[in-house]
C-alpha cells in the first residue's frame, strides 16, 4: 500500500490542472456488506455493515481521515436475559475505528475522484443488551466482549454528482487486518485470533 499512495501521489501530480478547487470538509456515509476473513472464516458469516466518516482534505492529493464501521451480528448470536422489565434480546455487533489518510486522483475539473489510502485501527466485537425503556438502562454482566489493533488499507471512487461539488457518490472497499483476544463471543474462541475482514460499500457524501 506505500507503493499504491506513492503512485497515486505521482498520478494526481501529473494530471493536476488548472481548475485546483478543492472541498476541505468531507461527510461519508456508505452501506454494504462485509466479509470476515483468516482464522475468522467458517465462525463469523457475512453481514450488512454501515460506515460514518469524516475526511479533511490537506491538499488536492491528500486527506486525512477518521470513521465509524459497523457491522450488525455475524456471531448470529440471538441470546435473552431475564430483566426486571422482562425478558431482553442480546445482539453482536462488530465495530471498526479507522484513522490513517488517502491519497486523491482528481479528474474530469475536480469531479471524479480515485483514492486509496491506509492506517491503523482499532476493532471490538460486542453483545450488546437490547435496553426496553429510553429511562432505564440496563447492564448487562452476561455480554462478552473482545477488542484489539491493527490496520486497513482501502480503494474507493466518487463523483460529485452536482455543479458545485457538494453532493458526492462513490462505492469503498476496505480491507482489516488485525489481531483481537478477550472474552469468547458465539463461535469464536476466547483466546487470540488473527483476523481479516473485507468491507464494501457504496457511498453518498457531502462536501464543503
Amino acid at each position: 500500500m506505500r507503493h499504491l499512495i506513492a503512485l497515486l501521489g505521482i498520478a494526481g501530480a501529473l494530471c493536476a490542472q488548472s481548475y485546483s478547487y478543492y472541498p476541505r470538509h468531507n461527510f461519508t456515509f456508505g452501506a454494504g456488506a462485509s466479509s470476515p476473513r483468516a482464522e475468522l472464516r467458517g465462525l463469523l458469516v457475512d453481514r450488512p455493515g454501515i460506515s460514518v466518516a469524516y475526511g479533511y482534505r490537506l491538499a488536492n492529493y491528500f486527506q486525512a481521515d477518521l470513521g465509524v464501521d459497523t457491522v450488525f451480528g455475524a456471531g448470529q448470536i440471538r441470546d435473552y436475559i431475564e430483566t426486571p422489565l422482562g425478558p431482553s434480546r442480546i445482539r453482536d455487533y462488530q465495530f471498526f475505528l479507522p484513522l490513517g489518510g488517502r491519497g486523491i486522483i482528481p479528474l474530469a475539473r475536480g469531479r471524479l475522484l480515485i483514492s486509496g489510502g491506509v492506517g491503523g485501527a482499532y476493532i471490538r466485537y460486542t453483545e450488546l443488551l437490547r435496553q426496553l425503556s429510553d429511562y432505564v438502562r440496563l447492564d448487562c454482566p452476561e455480554c462478552n466482549a473482545r477488542s484489539g489493533w491493527g490496520y486497513y488499507s482501502l480503494v474507493s471512487v466518487e463523483v460529485f454528482v452536482d455543479r458545485g461539488r457538494h453532493l458526492r457518490l462513490g462505492v469503498t472497499s476496505k480491507i482489516y487486518r488485525a489481531h483481537t483476544e478477550g472474552d469468547r463471543l458465539g463461535p469464536v474462541p476466547g483466546v487470540r485470533t488473527r483476523d481479516h475482514w473485507v468491507h464494501t460499500f457504496g457511498q453518498v457524501g457531502f462536501s464543503f
